[in-house]
């Protein structure tokens, strides 16, 4: 854990991987793809590393199929039918991750989601976990917004929750998440504690800062509140 250039308005986090641990009903729904395809289930451990890859990256994992496949759309729709139907099985908030939120909202420090997640995904998810009322904002995949690394998602983000790029600072466990948190003009701290892809090496990012736990990000996004603890 490093520092950020100042202390921030608005916390803006990327949702699989990062805000909830979503692996384990990813893994569930492309397991079941693989049960009508009449093959055995894999490991969960073997979809964590993709699992912020979305259906691509799972149904690489778990059929070996790429967008160019021509079952690939169809899989696709399999994999999406059984996830949104177990959307909330076992995912959960990573661990500490609920205090770090409950802190943010007892030290007026907003909070929100961008993520690449379709917003028909998004929103049920956040309901059935008890989030959508206590995020500031949410924003997913949709229509006329390009996806991360694009900025727009997070500049769209910070338009609904009035509060300008400068003044947030966004949290994601990928890559792109850097990319496009720079593009919007946005400090950006790298998740370690998510879904790092093999051979993956946070540090290679340039985020402003890599938090290990999401103790460590409450202490760098409150100062304040960090020292009187």
């Amino acid at each position: 854990m490093t520092g950020l250039p100042g202390t921030p308005r608005c916390v803006l986090f990327d949702l699989d991987g990062t805000l909830v641990d979503t692996a384990p009903d990813l893994a569930y729904a492309a397991n079941q793809v693989r049960a009508e395809a009449g093959l055995p289930p894999l490991p969960p451990a073997r979809y964590r590393p993709v699992a912020s890859a979305g259906a691509r990256g799972l149904l690489k994992v778990g059929l070996d199929l790429a967008p160019e496949h021509p079952d690939y759309a169809a899989r696709r729709e399999s994999f999406l039918a059984h996830y949104r139907a177990h959307l909330a099985r076992e995912s959960r908030l990573f661990d500490g991750m609920d205090a770090a939120l409950t802190a943010f909202e007892r030290g007026g420090l907003a909070w929100g989601i961008v993520t690449n997640k379709p917003q028909w995904l998004t929103e049920p998810l956040l309901a059935q976990l008890g989030l959508a009322a206590r995020a500031a904002v949410a924003i997913g995949q949709m229509e006329g917004v390009a996806p991360k690394p694009a900025p727009d998602a997070l500049l769209l983000a910070c338009r609904r929750a009035g509060v300008a790029p400068g003044d947030c600072v966004y949290v994601g466990d990928d890559r792109r998440d850097v990319v496009a948190a720079r593009a919007a003009g946005m400090p950006v701290i790298a998740a370690a504690w998510g879904y790092l892809g093999e051979g993956e090496d946070v540090a290679d990012w340039q985020a402003d800062a890599i938090c290990e736990t999401p103790a460590e990000l409450q202490a760098l996004c409150l100062p304040a509140r960090a020292a009187r603890a």
